[in-house]
Order: C-alpha cells, then sequence, then structure tokens
C-alpha cells in the first residue's frame, strides 16, 4: 500500500494532521497500538475534555525555543478550532481563566475529529503495531506500507497507564535526532519528611500564588497525604527543578490584613484571624507552627509582620514529583532546533515531521496543550497536502 503519508498517533495531533492532509488530497495512513482513537481527549477535562483556551498565546508555553511555537499557534488558532466545533453543533462553555470545555462530553470532540478524517479518506488502522520503520529511496516503510512523508504524533510518557510510551524519543534517535531529556509536567509535588507537618491537612485546598524563582501562579493549591497538587502547583511544577523552593504565599496582603484584625479585634487569636481567609485545618496548623500563644494585642508588630512574612512565602523543598504516573503531559522531547517551526518538519530528514506532545513545547494547564497538537497538526497536514 502506498500513501502521501503515514501518521504515527491517533491523538488529538495526528488526528487532525491526517484530517487536514486527507481533505486537501493527500492519501493518508492513520496508525495508533490502542483500540481507540484520541484515548486521552476521553478523559481530559474530566470527561468534557478541555480542548483549548481563549488566551493562548506563544508565551503560555515551555521549550528550549521560546518562540518555536508562534508560528504554528498564529496560523491555526484557538478560534479557528472554537469554529469546527461549533460547525459540528457542540455546545461549549468557558469555565475559569479562558479554559473551553464540552458542554457535554468529550466523546464528541474525538467523533468529530474521527468524522474529519472520514471526509478526508484517511485509512484509520488501531490496535497496529509499528514494528521497525524503514526508510530508504525518499520513501519509509511501516507495516507493510510506504509513503514519502512520516508523522511522528506519538506523544510523550504522561499517564502510561492510558498506553502512552516514549516511542517516539525511540524512532528520534532511530533517524539521529537530538531529544530534550523528558520530565513529568502539570504533575504534583513530593514532600520529605520535614514538611510533614502538613500531612494532617491531606484533602484541605486554599487560593494560592505559587512561586518557582519568578514564576508564579496563582490558582487553587491542594495538600495531599504526598505533599502539593492542584491547579497552582500543577503550574508552577513544569518550572520546577530538583532541589529548588517552591514557596506559597496564602494571604495577599498579610501583613496589613493582621495588623488591622489586631487594631479592630485586639483580643482575637491568631488562629481565629487566619480562619478568615484560609480554611480552619489549615488556619490551626499555621498557627501552631507559627506559635503565638497570646491574643493578637498583646504580640509586637514586629513578629506580627514576621509571621506575615511566613503566610506570604510558606516554602517548601519538594523531593520530587509523583513522576509520568501522574503527570497530565511531558516536558522536554524531539528537539525543536531540529524542526521548521513553519512546517513541523525535520530539517535532516527530508518527510519526517514532529507534532504535539512528541515536541519539546509544553503548555500551561487548561486546554493549551490540546491547542498545540491542533496548531501543530494542521501545520503538517497542510505542508503533506501541499507536496501530494
Amino acid at each position: 500500500m502506498h500513501y502521501d503519508a503515514i501518521i504515527l498517533g491517533a491523538g488529538g495531533a495526528g488526528l487532525l494532521a491526517a484530517a487536514t492532509a486527507g481533505q486537501a488530497g493527500a492519501r493518508v495512513l492513520l496508525i495508533d497500538h490502542a483500540e481507540k482513537a484520541g484515548k486521552k481527549i476521553l478523559i481530559s477535562g474530566g470527561g468534557r475534555c478541555n480542548f483549548t483556551n481563549l488566551h493562548t498565546t506563544a508565551q503560555c508555553y515551555l521549550s528550549e525555543n521560546p518562540h518555536f511555537a508562534k508560528s504554528a499557534l498564529s496560523r491555526y488558532t484557538q478560534f479557528d478550532f472554537i469554529e469546527l466545533v461549533e460547525r459540528y453543533g457542540i455546545a461549549w462553555h468557558e469555565k475559569t481563566l479562558g479554559q473551553l470545555f464540552c458542554d457535554g462530553s468529550a466523546r464528541q470532540i474525538v467523533a468529530m475529529l474521527i468524522e474529519e478524517c472520514r471526509k478526508g479518506g484517511v485509512n484509520i488502522s488501531l490496535s497496529a503495531s509499528i514494528g521497525e520503520i524503514g526508510h530508504s529511496d525518499g520513501r519509509f516503510r511501516v507495516v507493510g506500507a510506504t509513503a514519502q512523508n512520516l508523522v511522528i504524533a506519538t506523544g510523550g510518557p504522561s499517564i502510561p497507564k492510558m498506553g502512552a510510551t516514549g516511542i517516539a524519543y525511540e524512532i528520534a534517535k532511530r533517524f539521529g535526532l537530538e531529544v530534550i531529556e523528558p520530565r513529568p509536567a502539570l504533575v504534583p509535588l513530593t514532600l520529605g519528611k520535614e514538611d510533614r507537618l502538613f500531612r494532617e491537612l491531606s484533602g484541605v485546598s486554599c487560593q494560592a500564588e505559587a512561586r518557582v524563582g519568578e514564576v508564579a501562579f496563582e490558582e487553587a493549591a491542594l495538600f495531599t497525604h504526598k505533599g502539593l497538587s492542584g491547579p497552582a502547583i500543577l503550574q508552577i511544577s513544569s518550572y520546577w527543578r530538583p532541589g529548588e523552593p517552591v514557596s506559597l504565599n496564602l494571604i495577599r496582603d498579610a501583613e496589613s490584613e493582621l495588623r488591622n484584625a489586631k487594631r479592630n479585634t485586639p483580643r482575637m487569636y491568631l488562629k481565629a484571624a487566619l480562619a478568615e481567609h484560609l480554611p480552619k485545618r489549615l488556619a490551626e496548623s499555621l498557627s501552631a507552627r507559627i506559635g503565638f500563644a497570646q491574643e493578637l494585642g498583646n504580640i509586637p508588630d514586629k513578629e506580627l509582620d514576621a509571621a506575615a512574612q511566613t503566610l506570604t512565602a510558606l516554602t517548601f523543598y519538594p523531593t520530587g514529583t509523583e513522576g509520568f504516573a501522574k503527570a497530565e503531559v511531558t516536558a522536554g522531547g524531539i528537539s525543536t532546533a531540529e524542526l521548521s517551526s513553519k512546517t513541523m518538519e525535520t530539517k535532516r530528514v527530508p518527510g519526517l515531521f514532529v507534532i504535539g506532545e512528541a515536541v519539546d513545547v509544553t503548555g500551561w494547564l487548561g486546554g493549551y496543550n490540546f491547542q498545540w497538537a491542533w496548531s501543530s497538526g494542521v501545520a503538517a497536514g497542510q505542508t503533506i497536502a501541499a507536496r501530494s
């Protein structure tokens, strides 16, 4: 069987790349080892698929080359994907911070992408083992088929229980491509024994600003029996490196809040003052850590200000992360230095493309990684179609 393109991976990027190329006249074979297409899409967003973000820009992505994502994102935007969703009559809503979800089910997004592939005459082969990849005379050979273009859209190793693997990096090395060390991203952080004071807070969450160096995100933070999680922590985890501290600002303007409490309710204890801003269990634990046993009116301002500093920069030294098993995405991957930012084609091997999570481009939490899948997939699909 001879095709214009063989696409490895029927996730978001692979499906849209196949549909784009197929509808423009290319003959496309889409291969995946899973029994269903779009398995990660189906579980995303609690089953409702956070399919894009209204605020998508290249600044919302991590990469060794922070400019790499600009081209693809600007040529196929979040509004282009929204238009596709609306064309299929899929109802959606904005949850928070520009995050868009289906009103119904993530299955609608997968069904839409499969239908787009059907319109393009794409041959989808599931439960298929890729095996050895051959390359000679300008053509690629996979599972008995040949094509002048091969697209790596197999994602990264995050969420292995869904069948995720690091096969993209094995293929990259087969063709001599550089791989930036993959690591778990958008993942809970683990804490050591010195921070187990907070173990009794498992299940407690609050709004907080999480910070690593100069990078900060303000969303919910969650204390777990292993460490820290919640949107703010998942966001910051992508920037965290072993040995670095993570700080939480739990009460904005804590110094003025505590001074006002001392002035207005001098007989109040710190625990009660904190409970006006934080969950009761967290307020009790922090009060015990700070150690004031007297009423606020009897605490010198200098000591109260020191307590406020603790509340605005509660610092932890994570021992690690919960790994790829709990990571929503993979940071690192096939180096952008190997790729054209316009076409997603490799510079060393004509006809070889890399898209989606397999690339060293990682988005923030909240639909950004799906948008990268759509944008990079379309970039590759359009290039393949133009050659067919």
